[in-house]
């Protein structure tokens, strides 16, 4: 029995006086039901541990149990496929042990202990083995190979090894001798704490696309593979829409998806249709490469925050395997209201709106766990984190919204009226930007052309100019500007309506690879020069117009199979044959 007692609670925050036995960020259990807890302060008086389950019913004199561990994930075969809690409990098994609803105090284990897994050792005896380096490895689903890596602090000798075969999560499948002669047992399993980023030999340089199909992100506004995005939008503006699309396009190899704080139908929703997903790489369910992470409005507020942390230390894990992962944070301002929560039933001293005075620092580490990695395996592996900001009536001068907007390189701005207007996905062309364009001009250059980043700058600046003269109709109306600013209005309008708005539900539209973007993009560029040198001889603009050439090209995208690029050719000839006629 322990002699640390709860002496107060103010909902998730409870307080142990005159206890020595606690360190900081330690894991603990709580009350008679063994409620999972975290020390978030102690000095000479008092230990203050923050729960991450509900404290209903806990009471004063309840019993506190120190673990000298702080707050770690299981990570072993069985994440992917699995729908996991903000502290890692599985709620497929919750469900089918103990209902529909978390009891509190539930001990479900993360990982299933009793499942068998296929192992292939890749050790033999007498291998000198350290941290980081791959033991054996499992097919953990027909996609993704798990590689089982060796555990911090472990670096010896393998005296003994097992043979290929069936082995269960905590079976002893090697030995390793340590140079004092310990001997120590390599496992299925190893556990991670969720708020120390996981060692690397080295970062790399931002140089390759996360290519989503999405014409929008991929040309205007792209992000590198380990490169951080915000995507901050109001209420009904799309956010968890475009995650969807983007978890289901990427070229990512594993989706690390974490629900945080989310409405309980949406986040249903949300678990209901990855299941359903199929992946159009391998024609397998998309679930296979994808670990969910399900933390619902109603659940404790402080479990909010490790929901985060714990997404990021499993997509880790994956990327010290070699693999590429993405990670969908919905939403970080529902995290960010957790912190204000703790923080004033702390009592600290609110910073601006409330937040605490620590909201910066506490977003950079997140984003800052993002990156292309040469890992200590020598493999490469790559953390790109995306991160949805939801602020209040689309205010985006809001503290979350500008301090994430510090820390990221894309920022995504959804528009409300582009959203009530169909236009999918609704990022606003003029208040969003990428800085990984310079960073990965050579890729572009060398995998789909010279042209690529030619064209794009040719679509922004048309984009920019139409949006001044949008201000200046909006004063005086269009019949008063020249035929030449009216084209670049009419191209405006095919720029939006034919490149940037994408149908996720056509086949031939929901995805669209580089090449053919940019086939798009020169199709465009070359009516509107076509159409300047038309104007600038002195016709009409209207002759024009009245052809439906404008329409045709804002067809395209429909009209022209994804492996069928060939036929852009016709586009051009049209292009001049119906100029010509008209001249």
């Amino acid at each position: 029995m322990t002699n640390n007692q709860i002496y107060s609670i103010n909902g998730p925050v409870v307080t142990v006086k005159n206890a020595t036995v606690f360190q900081m960020l330690e894991m603990v259990y709580v009350g008679k039901q063994k409620l999972l807890g975290e020390v978030i302060s102690i000095s000479k008086e008092k230990t203050t541990i923050q729960v991450y389950e509900d404290t209903t019913g806990l009471i004063p004199g309840e019993p506190v149990y120190a673990t000298g561990e702080p707050i770690s994930a299981l990570l072993g075969p069985g994440l992917l496929t699995n729908i996991f809690d903000g502290i890692e409990r599985p709620l497929k098994d919750i469900a089918a042990k103990e209902g529909i609803y978390i009891p509190i105090g539930s001990d479900v284990e993360s990982l299933d202990r009793h499942q068998a897994w296929d192992v292939k050792l890749s050790v033999k005896k007498g291998d000198h083995i350290k941290f980081g380096d791959v033991y054996a490895t499992i097919q953990e689903t027909k996609m993704i190979e798990h590689r089982l890596m060796v555990p911090q602090g472990f670096d010896g000798k393998v005296v003994d090894v097992k043979k290929d075969g069936s082995y269960k999560l905590y079976d002893s499948i090697v030995k390793t001798e340590d140079m004092y002669g310990n001997i120590h047992e390599l496992n299925l399993c190893q556990k991670w704490p969720i708020k120390t980023p996981r060692p690397v030999k080295r970062r790399l340089s931002l140089s390759k696309p996360l290519i989503s199909g999405q014409r929008v992100i991929d040309t205007l506004f792209p992000i590198a593979k380990g490169g951080t995005a915000a995507v901050p939008g109001g209420f009904g503006t799309g956010k968890t829409m475009m995650q969807h699309q983007f978890a289901k396009w990427c070229d990512a190899d594993i989706i690390v998806y974490v629900g945080c704080g989310e409405r309980g139908n949406e986040m249903t929703q949300v678990l209901e249709e990855f299941s359903e997903l199929i992946d159009p790489r391998t024609n397998k369910p998309l679930l296979e490469r994808t670990v969910l992470i399900a933390n619902t409005s109603n659940m404790p507020v402080a479990a909010r925050e490790a929901s985060i942390y714990t997404g990021v230390a499993i997509a880790e894990y994956y990327r010290d395997m070699g693999y590429h992962v993405a990670v969908m944070a919905d939403s970080t301002s529902r995290w960010a209201e957790a912190l204000r929560e703790i923080s004033g039933r702390l009592e600290e001293m609110p910073a601006e709106e409330g937040f605490p005075a620590y909201l910066p620092s506490r977003i950079s580490q997140f984003y800052e766990r993002a990156g292309y990695m040469e890992t200590l395996n020598k493999r490469e592996g790559s953390v790109t984190i995306i991160g949805a900001v939801s602020p209040q009536g689309a205010d985006f001068s809001e503290p979350v919204t500008q301090n994430t907007k510090r820390f990221v390189r894309s920022f995504w701005a959804l528009d409300k009226q582009l959203a009530y207007a169909r236009h999918y996905a609704a990022i606003n062309w003029n208040t969003s930007y990428s800085e990984y364009v310079l960073d990965l001009s050579k890729w572009y250059d060398q995998n789909v052309g010279s042209s690529f980043l030619q064209n794009r700058k040719g679509i922004m600046a048309l984009l920019a100019e139409e949006n001044k003269l949008l201000e200046i109709v909006k004063l005086i109306g269009a019949d008063v500007l020249p035929d030449d600013q009216k084209l670049v209005i009419e191209i405006g309008k095919v720029i939006r309506q034919g490149y940037l708005q994408q149908n996720a539900f056509h086949k031939d539209d929901t995805y669209v690879p580089l090449e053919k973007q940019n086939h798009m993009m020169e199709v465009i560029l070359y009516l509107y020069q076509k159409a300047k040198n038309f104007v600038d001889e002195g016709k009409s603009l209207n002759l024009l117009t009245e052809t439906g050439i404008f329409d045709q090209v804002i067809k395209m995208k429909y009209d022209v199979p994804n492996d069928q690029l060939e036929m852009f050719d016709q586009y051009f000839k049209n292009i001049d044959k119906i100029i010509k006629r008209i001249k």
